[in-house]
């Protein structure tokens, strides 16, 4: 009852014309799906653009800032249409608007979200601030005989701490060292095309202006030129060329230090716009987190996720521009280390005289931390809390020394709190506290400098400068507070 076909049958050719036939039309029905989701794809992005417009056209002619800020805006509305959790999130936001723990998980999950516009832009400025601190860093570190990074693919080391280990600067004084990695709370990934992040060297080589490739190359040039031979050997001719050689070198130093505090400027203010940037986008995507209350909380994420991975390039650099006042700082370190509290002014009745006390132990454990850490706000606490501890300890000694230890008014003045801040610090031992202080200055934000933070913040910096010259003998403390 079967028929037996063979190749040779005639029916095999009709069967082969026929399957072809079904794999055209296939291939043509995937083509129309194709062109029509393309077209839908299209519509949605024009839509989306035209609404995105609509917010930044209302004061007319839009600057090149405004045009930026709409680009990302769209790339909000397109990411929002393909995910649903920023509808949750705005849901639950709607209905308890002054819940601070509903505001803090939505920051900590929009800044875990990898694949979100905000995150994206603040990778993408990562990169670039990396590319322009590096090239200056890896040429020479203070105090830092210990170099990992690897100058052929410096933007990939950012991006994989565990490949190329960095970790925030310890108080050994090394700064970049294998082992240890940034701690984000989640990692660095690599969510960009070749279009959005430039290698290292391609995006040195755009910012002239700034850059500090040049005066490098100048120096390296300064370093080949062969000296002038001279048959004349007369004592004079030497001690000329000595002293143009001098005169050379201080001229090459000061050329240097110039390039650096400019290079460092120019940092600090893209920095600034990066974090304006990054925040404008926040609320732009969560219109709920527009109060006061729930700005603070997303500036300080942002902060945090911004500063961690590159504070130890950004401290290096720091440190080079305040290389002298961290060198004042260690000498007098090194003078005054083992002096007791009343040679820099501290009053005896606020600290101990027995031989073998260690006046403010807990205060210059808690200052040390400070260099352990990556985020300015967190470094800002823990000043905060240097000085409370300060005060907690003063009021002990003051009470050690009366008979009537009854507090009746603050142990402790402005007056007496800068010797004893400075004692503080000349045992922490940590000269880069110069520069760590000075990196403060310029990344804390203004509305928290307002306050208890911003008065010990200035009391940190007057301490530090006072110890600066304590070497040279300029700083006079009044006579009844010596001992």
């Amino acid at each position: 009852g079967y028929v037996r076909l063979s190749i040779s049958s005639p029916l095999f050719p009709l069967q082969t014309l026929s399957l072809q036939r079904h794999m055209m039309e296939n291939l043509i029905i995937a083509k129309a799906r194709q062109d029509a989701l393309q077209r839908k794809m299209e519509e949605r992005r024009l839509r989306l653009q035209e609404e995105a417009n609509r917010r930044f056209a209302a004061s007319g002619a839009m600057t090149a800032e405004e045009q930026e800020q709409r680009i990302l805006y769209t790339n909000v509305l397109e990411y929002e249409q393909d995910h649903d959790w920023p509808k949750l999130w705005k849901a639950n936001m709607k209905k308890n608007p002054d819940d601070v723990a509903l505001v803090s998980g939505l920051v900590s999950y929009l800044f875990s979200r990898s694949d979100h516009p905000v995150v994206k832009l603040l990778r993408k400025h990562q990169y670039r601030l990396y590319n322009r601190l590096y090239p200056i860093v890896s040429k020479g570190l203070p105090q830092s005989p210990a170099l990992t990074l690897s100058p052929s693919r410096s933007t990939h080391n950012l991006l994989h701490p565990g490949r190329t280990q960095a970790r925030c600067k310890s108080a050994s004084g090394q700064i970049f060292s294998p082992g240890s990695s940034p701690s984000l709370s989640h990692d660095l990934d690599t969510n960009y095309n070749d279009e959005e992040v430039e290698e290292p060297h391609t995006q040195v080589s755009v910012d002239r202006e700034n850059s500090f490739e040049d005066l490098e190359q100048f120096l390296t040039q300064l370093d080949w030129a062969q000296p002038h031979s001279s048959t004349d050997d007369t004592g004079s001719d030497l001690e000329l060329t000595y002293d143009q050689s001098m005169q050379d070198e201080r001229n090459t130093q000061e050329m240097e230090m110039r390039a650096l505090t400019e290079h460092l400027k120019a940092i600090v203010k893209d920095i600034h716009i990066a974090i304006d940037q990054l925040l404008s986008l926040c609320l732009l995507s969560f219109e709920c987190l527009n109060t006061a209350s729930s700005k603070d909380l997303c500036l300080a994420s942002i902060e945090e996720a911004f500063f961690t991975p590159l504070w130890s390039a950004l401290l290096a650099l720091f440190r080079k521009v305040h290389r002298e006042r961290e060198q004042a700082f260690e000498m007098s370190m090194k003078l005054y280390q083992d002096a007791s509290p009343g040679v820099v002014g501290v009053p005896l009745k606020l600290f101990p005289q027995e031989p073998g006390s260690y006046p403010y132990e807990s205060a210059v454990q808690e200052l040390k931390l400070l260099i352990t850490d990556c985020c300015p706000q967190r470094k800002l606490e823990c000043i905060v809390r240097t000085l409370r501890l300060i005060c907690a300890c003063a009021e002990d000694y003051r009470c050690l020394h009366e008979v009537d230890s009854t507090p009746k008014t603050a142990a402790i003045g402005a007056d007496d709190l800068l010797p004893i801040l400075s004692f503080v610090a000349l045992q922490c031992q940590c000269p880069q506290l110069v520069s760590e202080c000075a990196a403060l200055e310029e990344f804390i934000h203004e509305g928290y400098l307002i306050g208890e933070e911003g008065y010990c913040l200035t009391s940190m910096q007057s301490a530090l400068a006072y110890i600066e010259s304590l070497h040279t003998g300029g700083a006079q403390l009044p006579s009844d507070k010596l001992i």
